[in-house]
């Protein structure tokens, strides 16, 4: 086995082939668009499953054949696919981690919700904080428990009981 065969087996391989471009942990690699006679561009993070980005592909100046990857365009599309799990992990976090802010003859309250998404059993934490960043209380409640600042000024005016009791 030479130095050769060691670097085609390994999945961390750089490579730079007009349809198929790996390097700093990303695969992007030119396929036949299903759709259409066009060609798309799949763009797959090293250890995922799905790609983080397809779109469409330039076709080459035969119009056959796809336009072949080169530096520019393989660093573009890491750039875009980065952006677009970037905000997939964005809106992720905002389902899951809620804030409202209610006032109170004692000052300003944050009430937050925490959902913690389980496999098996899913469960959220419905918590209230001072002006200060001190925590007043925590309960555990459903994961679609629904925040907003009406049951936030409820929970808050009632005393912060476990919702539901």
């Amino acid at each position: 086995m030479n130095a050769d065969d060691a670097f085609d087996t390994d999945p961390a391989a750089r490579i730079t082939e007009d349809r198929l471009w790996r390097d700093d942990g990303w695969t992007a690699r030119v396929i036949k668009n299903e759709e259409d006679d066009g060609w798309a561009v799949a763009m797959l993070k090293d250890g995922e499953s799905e790609p983080a980005l397809v779109g469409p592909w330039t076709m080459g100046r035969d119009k056959k054949n796809p336009k072949p990857l080169d530096a520019a365009a393989f660093n573009t599309l890491v750039k875009t696919a980065s952006e677009v799990l970037r905000r997939h992990e964005q809106q992720l976090h905002a389902t899951l981690h809620k804030r409202v802010t209610v006032s109170t003859d004692g000052g300003r309250i944050e009430v937050r919700l925490d959902i913690v998404p389980d496999e098996y059993e899913p469960y959220a934490h419905l918590s209230a904080f001072d002006e200060f960043g001190d925590e007043l209380a925590r309960v555990r409640v459903r994961p679609d428990f629904k925040l907003n600042a009406a049951s936030a000024g409820a929970w808050v005016d009632a005393g912060y009981p476990r919702p539901g009791n």
